[in-house]
């Protein structure tokens, strides 16, 4: 039974941000509105989250008149140290979203205000524990930008439009709301402009349904885990969809995931506090995975998920170092400088545990091209590591109609078979205007498929190591599930009856139409 309820919420949040969006269109690029309205979100989340917490520990001890928001700023420095220790930050009263939302209209230097705000708050996380993870949050907001307009009072005017836009969202009371609503919105604005979002580096946003699957991919059998990594998690949608599967006390000792770019690095950390996610229990690293890897201290991680970008270029073989690297060494050569695929995928590899599963999104021909590829799956199949590969429908990633491959890797298998499965037929996904989706129907049936490995004829099978090397290694699932043939069956016999009838026909009219012409002509 549907929950009305959460889904008039959902709807309601979602005008309200296209409501916004109204106020700056042609002002603001979509991508970059994104920034403004999260980076404003988060301001406010994080203004409300402080206040609830003082506010109930203060009622709790029996002064329940008491309003952080109403405090004298002298007064509540006291609390300070106490407040960065427990939650990692600090706001002055008259800093927080509620108040600065009320005087901006007023506030000829409203950009400045805001500007020393956000400054202030990344300020009070240094010397802390979650310094790292408040380091920068704001860089994406510009205040001064000549996108939000041309002189001071115009980006003042957007300004007071985004503070009072994301204000009036009815986002509920921050412990007691029927949706995640701050982490629904995050979702919903990446929804809108994923078709933006680095297209020309081959990355491209992971659809909510296909994080669904990955993870359950890798937690099938499972109710909690130890922690979840990725290892190119751009917004950290991957990684939290694993909190929505399992729950949140589910996974024991949080999320970890490196991101090369600076503007998603941030959204990710932002995507964390939005979801409710506590600093002491996330550790996001901006660096570049392939060269640079971070949390090499903390594998092997039990359930790794990733979408990392399809055949970028790398360094490869022109750093003769990297051969030596634990992660591609054992596979004795490395990704071609061309596509780096395959480096992710032997970094997921290296880092994942023997009892864990990495579901990874891989571009299709990474799994029959010859060359180092073809050596790299050589050692992934002679060494037992691959569980399933699986075959999705196209269309299903916002900005581009690609129908990729999902890779599950794991290093306790029980025997020496690879399972394919060719989940690109129509009852596998749901046509809509845009791209195509999984509907849970199709996830359940892609799941009851890995988690029994079962075969079936035409969707999936299961084939022996031995068989895979005959055949040169090729992984590709066509290449051993055959498709259904939906051309329409003729019946031979009855075609060349139908010859012969209209060939008949044709001879009667021509005799009747000599006969016509003769007459004519005599």
């Amino acid at each position: 039974m549907i929950d009305t309820k959460k889904e008039q919420e959902r709807d309601e949040l979602h005008r309200a941000i296209w409501a916004i969006a109204d106020e700056l269109r042609g002002a603001v690029d979509g991508w970059d509105f994104k920034n403004y309205v999260l980076g404003t979100m988060f301001y406010r989340y994080i203004s409300e989250n402080l206040c609830n917490y003082v506010n109930s520990g203060e009622i709790d001890a029996g002064n329940t008149d008491f309003d952080f928001a109403k405090m004298a700023d002298e007064n509540a420095e006291e609390a300070r140290e106490g407040l960065v220790e427990e939650k990692g930050f600090f706001i002055l009263p008259s800093e927080l979203f509620c108040n600065v939302r009320a005087n901006a209209a007023d506030d000829e230097n409203l950009n400045e205000t805001l500007e020393q705000v956000f400054r202030h708050i990344e300020e009070s996380a240094k010397g802390s524990e979650a310094e790292s993870d408040f380091a920068g949050l704001f860089d994406d907001y510009d205040v001064n930008s000549n996108k939000l307009g041309s002189t001071v009072a115009k980006r003042n005017e957007k300004l007071v439009k985004l503070l009072n836009g994301v204000g009036e969202m009815k986002l509920g009371d921050v412990k007691d709301h029927s949706i995640d609503a701050f982490g629904d919105a995050y979702e919903y604005l990446m929804m809108m402009y994923a078709s933006n979002a680095g297209k020309s580096g081959g990355e491209f946003f992971t659809p909510a349904d296909v994080s669904e699957l990955l993870t359950r991919l890798g937690t099938v059998g499972k109710t909690e885990i130890n922690k979840v990594y990725d290892p190119a998690c751009e917004s950290g949608s991957l990684l939290l969809k694993a909190e929505k599967v399992l729950g949140k006390d589910a996974i024991r000792n949080g999320f970890y995931g490196q991101e090369i770019n600076i503007t998603t690095y941030n959204l990710c950390r932002i995507n964390m506090f939005l979801h409710d996610v506590g600093f002491d229990k996330f550790d996001i690293a901006c660096e570049d995975t392939l060269l640079s890897p971070q949390h090499w201290d903390d594998e092997p991680f039990e359930l790794i998920v990733s979408n990392p970008p399809y055949s970028i270029n790398w360094i490869g073989s022109d750093d003769p170092t990297l051969i030596n690297d634990d992660r591609f060494a054992p596979a004795g050569v490395l990704a071609p400088k061309s596509k780096a695929d395959f480096a992710f995928v032997l970094h997921c590899l290296s880092y994942l545990s023997g009892k864990g599963r990495a579901a990874i999104v891989c571009f299709p021909g990474i799994f029959y091209r010859g060359g180092a590829e073809q050596k790299i799956r050589k050692y992934l199949v002679d060494n037992n590591f691959v569980e399933t590969v699986i075959s999705l429908a196209p269309n299903l990633f916002y900005g581009t109609s690609i129908a990729v491959n999902i890779l599950v890797l794991s290093k306790h298998k029980t025997d020496t078979k690879i399972q394919f499965i060719d989940a690109s037929g129509e009852e596998f996904y749901k046509k809509e205007t845009n791209n195509n989706v999984l509907l849970q129907e199709h996830i359940d049936a892609i799941m009851q498929l890995f988690d029994s490995k079962e075969e079936k004829e035409y969707v999936s099978k299961n084939i022996d190591n031995e068989k895979i090397a005959e055949g040169n290694y090729d992984l590709s699932v066509s290449s051993y599930v055959d498709k259904k043939d939906t051309r329409e069956v003729i019946d031979i016999d009855v075609l060349n009856a139908e010859i012969k009838k209209t060939v008949k026909n044709i001879d009667r009219l021509r005799s009747e139409i000599d006969a016509i012409i003769a007459e004519i002509e005599g």
